[in-house]
C-alpha cells in the first residue's frame, strides 16, 4: 500500500464513477465553460450571503455527482471534504444537507486532491464502497475573509490571484466504470519564508516541486508516463517558477504536458483575474469537469493532478508569520488495465 516514503499505491484501483462541477459567472465566461455541469449567472446565486452561495455550490455539485454516478444518497458510506472558510463551514453545512458520515479536511487549495486521496484510500482498503469527495470556494467569501470586503474595491498587484467561484465533487467506488485512481502522493509542508499574501504562486511553487519529485522517486515514474501533469493554482507567477525549479533538478517539463489549473480555468489575457485562478474550487472544477471529460473521451490516458495550498490564516498573516504551503498529488488513469 505504502510505496516509497510518501505515496499510496491503490492496488484495488478505486473508480471515479461520477463527477460534477458547479461554477459562477466568471468561470462560465472562461475557456472551460462547456465542461461544467451548471453555471450560475450571478455571484450571489439568489442567496442572502456569499457564504450561503458557496454552500449552495457544494450542495449542488454533490447532488449532480450522485446523479452522474447513478446512486442514491443513502448508498454513500462517507463524505470527505473541506474548504477555505474558518472551521470549514461550507463543507460542514453541505454535509448536514447530505446527512451522511462526514470527515472534514483542510489543505487550503490542495483540498480537492487531499479529499480524493483519502476517499480513494478508504475505498481501496474496504472501509467504504461508495465515498463522496468534494470541495468549494467563492471569490467573495475568500476576499472577505483573507483580504478585504468586496465592497471596498481594493487594488491588487499583478501577482495576486482571483479566487475561483466553484465546487467539484466525485463519487469514488470499489467497482464500476470510469477513471481509476492509481496513486496518491501526500505532500510535506514547505515554507521558504514568503510573507506576501498577494504572491501565493511563488509561495506554493516549492511545495508543488517537492511533491512532484517525491511522486517520481516513490513510483519510479517520469514525466513521460503522463499525458498531463497539472498543478493546482500556481498561476502565471508560480507555474513558470515551478517548471524552472524542476528543470534545474533534472526533471524535464514542457509547456504541452505541464499546465496549471489557475491558468486553464480563466482566459488571463481577456478576463480581469490578475495572475490567474486560485482557491479550493480551482483544481476541483478543472479536474472534475475538464480533465475527467478528456479522460472519458480517450484524449488523455494518464494524468497527475498536483493540487497546491497555502496554509495561512488571517491571524497568522496579521502576526507576521510566513506562509507554509503544501501540495498533494493524485494519479488518475483512463481505466482498469
Amino acid at each position: 500500500m505504502l510505496q516509497g516514503k510518501q505515496t499510496w499505491k491503490f492496488e484495488n484501483r478505486p473508480v471515479i464513477i461520477g463527477a460534477a462541477t458547479v461554477v459562477g459567472p466568471d468561470e462560465g465566461d472562461g475557456p472551460l465553460a462547456a465542461d461544467f455541469d451548471l453555471v450560475h449567472p450571478e455571484l450571489d446565486m439568489q442567496q442572502k450571503s456569499w457564504e450561503k452561495a458557496e454552500r449552495l455550490l457544494l450542495e449542488q455539485a454533490s447532488e449532480f455527482a450522485l446523479n452522474n454516478a447513478r446512486i442514491e444518497k443513502d448508498q454513500l458510506q462517507f463524505y470527505v471534504g473541506g474548504d477555505l472558510m474558518n472551521q470549514i463551514i461550507s463543507n460542514s453545512f453541505a454535509a448536514r444537507t447530505l446527512g451522511v458520515p462526514n470527515i472534514g479536511v483542510f489543505g487550503a487549495c490542495s483540498t480537492s486532491m487531499e479529499s480524493l486521496a483519502i476517499a480513494s484510500l478508504m475505498v481501496n482498503s474496504g472501509a467504504g464502497q461508495y465515498v463522496l469527495a468534494g470541495t468549494c470556494s467563492h471569490n467573495c467569501t475568500a476576499e472577505k475573509q483573507f483580504r478585504y470586503p468586496t465592497e471596498y474595491g481594493s487594488q491588487k498587484p499583478p501577482t495576486a490571484q482571483y479566487t475561483v467561484t466553484g465546487a467539484g465533487a466525485v463519487v469514488v467506488a470499489a467497482t464500476g466504470d470510469g477513471p481509476v485512481v492509481e496513486y496518491a502522493t501526500i505532500g510535506k509542508v514547505i515554507d521558504l519564508g514568503i510573507k506576501d499574501p498577494f504572491n501565493m504562486g511563488a509561495a506554493m511553487a516549492p511545495a508543488a516541486v517537492d511533491t512532484i519529485q517525491a511522486h517520481f522517486n516513490d513510483t519510479g515514474r517520469t514525466p513521460k508516463d503522463y499525458d498531463l501533469i497539472v498543478t493546482g493554482d500556481l498561476a502565471s507567477v508560480g507555474h513558470p517558477l515551478a517548471k524552472e525549479l524542476l528543470i534545474r533538478d533534472g526533471v524535464p517539463m514542457n509547456d504541452t504536458t505541464f499546465k496549471d489549473c489557475g491558468l486553464m480555468v480563466f482566459d488571463v489575457d481577456r478576463q480581469k483575474v490578475q495572475a490567474g485562478g486560485s482557491g479550493c474550487g480551482c483544481s476541483a472544477v478543472v479536474t472534475y469537469g475538464h480533465i475527467l471529460k478528456k479522460i472519458a473521451k480517450g484524449e488523455l490516458k494518464r494524468v497527475l493532478v498536483v493540487a497546491t495550498g497555502a496554509l495561512l490564516s488571517p491571524l497568522s498573516f496579521q502576526q507576521g508569520e510566513s506562509i507554509p504551503c503544501i501540495a498533494h498529488a493524485v494519479a488518475i488513469s483512463g481505466g482498469k488495465e
